[in-house]
């Protein structure tokens, strides 16, 4: 295989793979003498979580590689069949196109996730202080699971007391923390209770 046929391939395959990416999600499976995987290719999309932001979006990723891949193969296959420029200077020329053209790609895609990413607040994905209710009851000292509505979506959670006592179902709680994937709870008259004998405290100091 001679330099130019090396270019032209990397830049077809490369080529086809950036518009098989642009196309939407791919899921490829690669057999070569070697085996990897290409998952899930996503352009605009945003996590609800707001765990991976428009911000995160990696340099190094599928379509940044595939447009190197066609730019180096592209300007690799023109340098090497129309000038007269040695083996190594193409190759030079050819990887500095290469990661020109990656670099305009990672910065168009990164626009258009910080475009589609909306203005998240972190406080709105705080499960803390929330309103819900036990739809599995939680036996004293264990877990059991409670349903709450958050940002318009109905939202389920393993769920213990905070004192440890008993929570039947169908009890009306407020989450006071959350610690690996578990919400703490307490019943919502109870929290009320509390709240209504230290403001009658507060009004007879008055």
């Amino acid at each position: 295989m001679t330099w130019t046929d090396f270019y032209l391939v990397c830049f077809i395959f490369g080529l086809a793979l950036s518009v098989l990416s642009l196309l939407g999600n791919l899921h490829v499976h690669v057999h070569l003498p070697f085996h990897f995987h290409i998952g899930n290719f996503h352009v605009g999309t945003a996590h609800p979580n707001a765990a991976a932001a428009a911000g995160e979006f990696p340099a190094i990723n599928f379509g940044t590689i595939t447009a190197f891949l066609a730019w180096f193969g592209g300007i690799g296959y023109l340098v090497t069949r129309h000038s007269h420029i040695y083996a190594f200077g193409a190759l030079v020329i050819a990887a500095i196109g290469g990661v020109v053209g990656a670099s305009i790609i990672f910065l168009v895609v990164g626009r258009l996730l910080m475009k589609g990413e909306p203005n998240i607040d972190p406080s709105d994905y705080d499960v803390v202080g929330m309103l819900g209710r036990v739809v599995s009851s939680i036996r004293e000292g264990g877990t059991g699971e409670i349903i709450y509505s958050q940002m318009g979506v109905r939202q389920t959670s393993g769920a213990r007391s905070e004192n440890g006592a008993a929570i039947p179902k169908g009890t009306e709680i407020v989450v006071t923390r959350y610690e690996k994937g578990i919400a703490y709870v307490r019943p919502w008259d109870e929290m009320q209770k509390e709240l209504d004998n230290k403001q009658s405290g507060v009004s007879s100091e008055s």
